[in-house]
């Protein structure tokens, strides 16, 4: 029996785009697993978040019950921990009603009542819930987007796996009259872990303008303009500090991210901080574009190794982020590889 090489021909394409459709189907399912697992693990963080703020609400509620007699407040701080308490135990059917509900009692607390160390707390907890949450609906959208494809639903390539939901609670900002703080939005912020042939990282000294004796040593970066993309303002926030020009491609990252409040310069800042890593030569830093703040604020510059940062700590001036001597191992292979690695949380 022969074929003609028409039919040779028709049988090679069947067969082609029979291999083509395996190998599509296979890296589909592979991304939607890890789609899943990422959902999975932005939910936990979320949760983990919602019950940090429950115990916080909960310190707030004993705060404001305890050295006032006032039955309204009285009130307040009993429906306060009731929520909080009902929020660490419902479903996840009903856990949007009610962290909604937790959210309202606590837009109505007077925050004169507290101390400023629980206002920060407080603001803290709050800033991480809003990131975790934002974190969370960002995987839901994008495994969501590639499973209810058509192909994706024909094929069944999601397996057996329920579709993950988006988490939707008010989001507040919180004014702190009392403590002469007022709590900004969260603010995001694209940093450059730059490190150097021998695995030094560039570090600048700065301090807050309200106390200037109070030194401590942070990573290249800023905040992220509206409408910049996390890489170019790591970019462009490299070249104003240090005046080195790099290739937005060349980052790799981000590999870690840091949720921080912290006062400066009369306000209380809630932060997320995305981490870039880059190698790069060894230079003489010349600052690029330095705001007038950041002149006035940002006093030195360094190549510390981890011996260098433990030493910092030591002598009283505070590294940030924390333990940064023990990350620069994993940011050095970031560094040296070609691929982005999965963000982790770091302190």
């Amino acid at each position: 029996m022969t074929f003609s090489a028409t039919t040779v021909l028709v049988l090679a394409l069947i067969a082609a785009i029979v291999v083509a459709t395996g190998v599509w189907a296979y890296s589909t399912a592979n991304r939607l697993d890890r789609l899943h697992v990422r959902s999975d693990q932005s939910w936990q963080a979320l949760d983990a978040a919602l019950a940090r703020r429950a115990v916080v609400a909960r310190s707030v509620a004993m705060a404001i019950a305890g050295p006032v007699s006032d039955p309204a407040l009285g009130d307040q701080a009993k429906r306060l921990a009731v929520l909080a308490d009902r929020a660490e135990r419902v479903d996840r059917a009903d856990r949007e009603v009610v962290e909604n509900q937790l959210s309202t009692a606590l837009s109505g607390i007077d925050i004169g009542l507290l101390r400023p160390q629980l206002v920060a707390e407080l603001a803290d907890a709050e800033a991480r819930v809003l990131i975790a949450r934002r974190f969370h609906n960002d995987a839901v959208r994008d495994t969501l987007a590639l499973r209810t494809r058509r192909p994706v639903r024909w094929l069944h390539l999601g397996g057996t796996a329920a579709l993950p939901t988006y988490f939707e609670i008010t989001e507040r900002v919180t004014p702190a009259a009392s403590t002469g703080l007022a709590v900004d939005t969260v603010r995001t912020s694209a940093r450059v872990v730059l490190l150097d042939e021998r695995d030094r990282i560039l570090l600048m000294r700065g301090s807050d303008p309200n106390t200037p004796d109070t030194p401590f040593w942070f990573t290249i970066g800023g905040g992220v303009e509206p409408g910049e993309s996390l890489r170019a303002a790591a970019v462009r926030e490299l070249w104003e500090e240090t005046g080195y020009t790099a290739d937005p491609a060349a980052l790799r990252g981000p590999i870690w991210r840091r949720v921080a409040v912290f006062p400066f310069d009369g306000d209380l800042i809630r932060a997320e901080e995305l981490f870039f890593a880059l190698r790069v030569p060894a230079y003489e830093p010349q600052p690029g574009n330095l705001s007038s703040l950041e002149k006035r604020c940002v006093t030195a510059h360094r190549w510390c190794a981890p011996a260098d940062i433990v030493a910092l700590e030591a002598a009283g001036e505070p590294v940030y982020p924390f333990d940064l001597d023990e990350l620069l191992v994993e940011a050095a292979e970031v560094a040296s590889g070609t691929s982005d690695p999965v963000v982790q949380s770091i302190r």
